[in-house]
């Protein structure tokens, strides 16, 4: 019979055989996987060396372990992903959140305090951000936009499980959003070029292409979200957006083209430029538009 040192010994040998490139995540996928089918914590892994699994829970355990040799993301796994400070729960539909997009959750929460903030995240996924918004600022309005419908449902099922309330609208960008205007505006799009050989990568194949790749340079989406953004944006509204590691000078002079000021990009952790804002400025008919509501 197996115990919980001897499956998890197995489990780490067994990765390190089949998945070298995984060789660093080994014994913490181990664990993960592992505590997901006898439903308790690591810690509790560790307290307890030598309880023995049943057989189901054995099978259960090669099963996903395999699973996870064939590059299958530990998300995918046991449904759900940590994100901010919430578990969220994952599909096939989704994405797997990423620890990068809390840089964009962070700079977009320094843009404003709490109040009565029209805010859009476009393209949600899993909801990661807008309920990340949502949690750190209760008084915004927080829109969540994504094109796929199963998807969608997935970020309403997150926002009920964590009883944060989001509004979801089905929509590509902002098809649907056409009499919507927002104080801040944020998104996390496909930016990956379609050609790019990281997409057969381990882990990345099993996530949905629609979700990761945008042209031939990976900026096709980037660039319809910073044309569209100022017919959606109240004037010194933000735009915040995530991209590539490589992408920084072209999305600043995306937005600076279509006429935004304030520009910024800010590197994540391993010092790759990932994140650009740049916020819409008050223009003449602004100004006009005041003054006609004034008198």
């Amino acid at each position: 019979m197996a115990t919980v040192a001897s499956a998890l010994r197995w489990a780490e040998l067994r990765l390190a055989e089949a998945a070298p490139e995984l060789l660093e995540y080994c014994k913490v996928d181990s664990q993960w996987l592992l505590a997901h089918v006898v439903q308790r914590n690591s810690a509790w892994l560790r307290a307890w060396p030598e309880h023995g699994l049943t057989a189901d829970q054995w099978q259960q355990y090669q099963h996903l372990i395999e699973r996870r040799c064939a590059g299958e993301p530990v998300a995918y796994l046991i449904g759900q992903q940590g994100f901010w400070t919430f578990d969220l729960a994952v599909t096939e539909d989704t994405l797997v959140p990423r620890p990068d997009t809390e840089l964009l959750v962070e700079q977009v929460l320094a843009l404003a305090e709490d109040g009565p903030l029209d805010v859009v995240d476009l393209g949600t996924g899993t909801g990661a951000i807008a309920l990340a918004l949502a949690c750190e600022r209760p008084r915004w309005k927080v829109t969540a936009t994504d094109v796929y419908a199963p998807t969608l449902e997935v970020a309403r099922y997150n926002s009920e499980k964590l009883s944060l309330p989001i509004r979801c609208v089905q929509s590509a960008w902002f098809d649907n959003l056409e009499h919507g205007r927002f104080h801040i505006i944020v998104s996390n799009p496909p930016y990956i070029e379609e050609q790019d050989g990281h997409l057969q990568g381990l882990g990345v194949r099993f996530e949905p292409r629609r979700a990761l790749a945008s042209g031939r340079d990976g900026l096709d989406d980037i660039r319809c979200i910073v044309a569209a953004a100022p017919q959606h944006l109240h004037a010194q509204g933000w735009l915040g957006l995530e991209h590539g590691y490589n992408q920084g000078a072209a999305v600043r002079d995306l937005m600076q083209a279509q006429g935004f000021v304030g520009i910024k990009t800010v590197r994540d952790l391993a010092s790759n430029e990932r994140v650009t804002l740049g916020q819409w400025p008050v223009r003449q008919t602004d100004r006009e538009d005041n003054g006609h509501a004034d008198r």
